[in-house]
């Protein structure tokens, strides 16, 4: 019997023209866009469908902007009878999860997002960060690094992604001392384009006030395994996901464990729903080749239509 995990995007999965095509086929999706946009105060459509880039990717833009995206392609996807028997979602994704859970309205997931990005947008101008990724050593060993670099300033494990990509995230010097010495260990490092040190100390500030607002926000017990970002394991309780969120701002997203243990879990096949096709190849990378598991996307309407009719 199929058992299928929807898997959400986050940052970096964003591209100018996202959903726009399903925008204009789908009275739901337009009501969705309607709605973030009217919470947020932001012209969301113009953002993603136009951009420019530069105004997309602000923080503070684009976490409400993807995760509207994210919500447009579950809509279209529940909209066709389609249904997951598990979820998960990466960083920002997570919050999409939560309502494909069914553990935070539409509504409600759009205003925890966008109070999201203010706070993570203030915090990094207060603290300069920077993150890379560490692509060829595993996870241990990038642990290794970073600890040895704990006493001369912030750097921390921001993704463990596969087996052996790792995000580093932190004070720019730090980041860069440790991703030297992968470099010299045979690993190869990527800057990545970020405007703060995402899951790390550096943006602490950040989480009480977001523990205050997501209290005033009505969460409900999953009715799918939700697996969590910060514990690779699934919940059951509304009250752990309302603490484990706050946390997640700063703690390092779990993203390998999280995919081997939907695997555990019986999940056949994977489908990330939203923008890019980035989970599906951490995921491609993370099953074992001659796996039975199947990977899917669905990001637009030529993708929307092709899964609808390899899953029938």
């Amino acid at each position: 019997m199929r058992k299928i995990a929807f898997l959400l995007p986050g940052q970096g999965s964003q591209k100018v023209g996202m959903a726009e095509d399903v925008y204009r086929e789908f009275d739901t999706v337009r009501e969705i866009f309607d709605m973030a946009s009217d919470l947020t105060k932001l012209h969301l459509q113009r953002l993603c469908f136009k951009g420019p880039m530069e105004e997309l990717t602000r923080t503070v833009h684009l976490q409400p902007a993807i995760t509207a995206v994210n919500l447009s392609f579950l809509a279209c996807l529940t909209r066709e009878g389609i249904a997951a028997d598990a979820t998960a979602g990466h960083s920002l994704g997570e919050y999409s999860a939560l309502h494909a859970a069914g553990v935070v309205s539409a509504p409600d997931t759009i205003r925890l997002v966008h109070k999201r990005g203010e706070l993570m947008h203030r915090e990094s101008l207060k603290h300069k960060g920077a993150m890379h990724a560490v692509i060829g050593l595993s996870i241990d060993r990038v642990q290794e690094l970073v600890d040895g670099h704990r006493d001369e300033g912030t750097v921390s494990v921001a993704n463990h992604n596969t087996e052996t990509q790792i995000v580093i995230t932190g004070s720019p010097e730090q980041v860069e001392r440790v991703s030297e010495q992968a470099r010299a260990a045979g690993a190869k490092t990527v800057a990545l384009n970020v405007s703060g040190a995402w899951h790390s100390e550096l943006i602490q500030g950040s989480v009480e006030p977001f523990r205050e607002f997501i209290a005033g926000v009505e969460l409900h017990p999953p009715r799918i395994p939700i697996i969590l970002n910060v514990t690779a394991e699934p919940s059951e309780d509304a009250e752990q996901v309302r603490a484990v969120m706050a946390q997640q701002l700063c703690r390092p997203v779990r993203w390998f464990e999280s995919v081997i243990r939907l695997v555990e879990e019986g999940v056949t096949a994977f489908v990330e729903v939203g923008p890019g096709r980035v989970l599906t190849g951490l995921v491609k990378k993370i099953v074992p080749p001659d796996s039975p598991v199947t990977v899917h996307a669905v990001g637009d309407m030529r993708s929307l239509e092709r899964f609808l009719s390899e899953i029938a």
